[in-house]
């Protein structure tokens, strides 16, 4: 069974930093993309950034600059770091990656993690 543990939501005055970090566990062969999404009270899920296994990345133009994504392959763990944090950046952070398990190409989320900036 393949799971997606997040840590390292909180709560944090504009302008601060925090960091996300997400493992993968499980019967896992491969992972493709993996990515964070966040979704505020009120609105759809939306991607924040991605990254393939070669390190390429993708970013919402709202956090360009602000946030940046990475990868340990070895830990099977992506992070999200979150710099310059603004109110509207307030949302629950869900993690997702395409994985390949013994069986199944599968997408896989995280539970979500919180994070409140404060103004």
């Amino acid at each position: 069974q393949v799971q997606l543990v997040e840590s390292g939501g909180g709560l944090v005055q504009a302008g601060g930093s925090l960091r996300l970090s997400c493992a993968a566990s499980g019967s896992i062969r491969s992972i493709n993309i993996m990515g964070w999404y966040r979704q505020a009270p009120g609105k759809q899920r939306e991607l924040v950034a991605s990254i393939t296994g070669g390190g390429s990345t993708n970013y919402a133009n709202s956090v360009k600059g602000r946030f940046t994504i990475s990868r340990d392959n070895a830990k099977r763990t992506v992070y999200l770091q979150m710099n310059s944090l603004k109110p509207e950046d307030t949302a629950v952070y869900y993690c997702n990656a395409n994985l390949l398990t013994a069986t199944v190409l599968h997408t896989y989320w995280g539970q979500g993690t919180q994070v409140t900036v404060s103004s």
